[in-house]
């Protein structure tokens, strides 16, 4: 029996939920609330966990037969800098992945239709956040005016997909949704 083993952390029927105590909304912004809950633990001793409450999001790749696809540049506050990613954004209230999906591509690129596929989900970051992005290919959509939010400042920029594995497997996409669609799509046969 190895340490880990005897510390029952190979046990996977051991139950890991933690229950909620108490729970209070620390700051309540636009896009994101900051909570604080007071959990018990599985062995019956308490922890506070601060976490943000997101409402989802939707992401895509365009994806045109000629074997190119369309990522957007833009900056990025909390790194300081522009990357390169996919178009997405979140769901508002009410509103389908699918169709926030479509929305997205069309206020970010401006193309529209195509066949719309899911690919899967992403949980961004479940140490702090509830945050699942819905990922999707849109093949073959049609171009139209790109219509972004009130202070976007967005860049198009087409590239063949090998160009964007290329730029993932060196570090110049290092955005999590962008890099996770174009793998799982490229697994599923649809890239």
């Amino acid at each position: 029996m190895n340490q880990m083993e005897r510390m029952g952390l190979m046990d996977e029927h051991l139950d890991l939920s933690e229950k909620k105590l108490t729970e209070e909304l620390v700051y309540d912004g636009m896009l994101l609330k900051v909570r604080r809950t007071q959990v018990e633990l599985p062995d019956g001793t308490e922890a506070a966990r601060e976490w943000i409450d997101h409402p989802g999001a939707s992401a895509v790749i365009p994806y045109f037969t000629n074997g190119e696809t369309l990522l957007v540049r833009q900056f990025r506050y909390p790194l300081g800098r522009v990357t390169l990613e996919i178009p997405a954004g979140k769901l508002d209230p009410g509103e389908s992945a699918l169709d926030c999906a479509a929305r997205e591509l069309r206020e970010e690129t401006g193309f529209v239709g195509g066949e719309l596929i899911k690919v899967g989900a992403v949980v961004t970051t479940p140490g702090f956040t509830n945050e699942v992005i819905h990922l999707y290919v849109c093949k073959d959509p049609s171009p139209g005016t790109a219509q972004p939010d009130t202070g976007e400042f967005i860049n198009c920029l087409r590239l063949p997909v090998a160009e964007v594995f290329q730029h993932i497997a060196d570090g110049r996409i290092q955005d999590g949704k962008t890099v996770t669609a174009f793998l799982v799509a490229r697994l599923k046969g649809l890239l």
